[in-house]
């Protein structure tokens, strides 16, 4: 069974995918069942993965990693930002040299921040 906003990623191809829609099948690429990543809320590793969430103006900025930025190396990077707020979702696809970081619009209350490290997986952060 897959629930909306899931993230999975296939170990033969390498392909990442979100859920739009709650679902009873499984998620399978290159004839396997494709691995599910949970959102990890907390970092103890030198590489600093909680996105953080913070006002700039209008909107808010994410940076991942508050005291230590996430490296953005060719081998090991941020993919993607996303924010999530209500039934709204807006993401910034990054690459290797990017700051890791993106700025959105804001326009509710509470906002959820989600980012995906090509190594370590899914990570979210939520606006305090």
């Amino acid at each position: 069974m897959t629930e909306r906003l899931q993230i999975y990623k296939c170990k033969v191809c390498g392909i990442v995918a979100e859920v739009l829609d709650k679902g009873a099948g499984e998620m399978i690429c290159c004839g396997e069942k494709m691995q599910l990543f949970e959102e990890k809320t907390e970092d103890l590793t030198k590489e600093k993965h909680v996105p953080w969430i913070q006002k700039a103006g209008q909107g808010i900025k994410v940076t991942v990693g508050k005291a230590a930025l996430h490296p953005m190396e060719q081998k090991h990077y941020i993919q993607w930002i996303e924010v999530l707020e209500g039934n709204k979702s807006c993401r910034r696809f990054l690459k290797p040299g990017d700051a890791p970081e993106a700025t959105f619009c804001k326009t509710g209350d509470k906002v959820v921040a989600r980012e995906f490290c090509n190594i370590h997986g899914l990570w979210k952060g939520e606006e305090q």
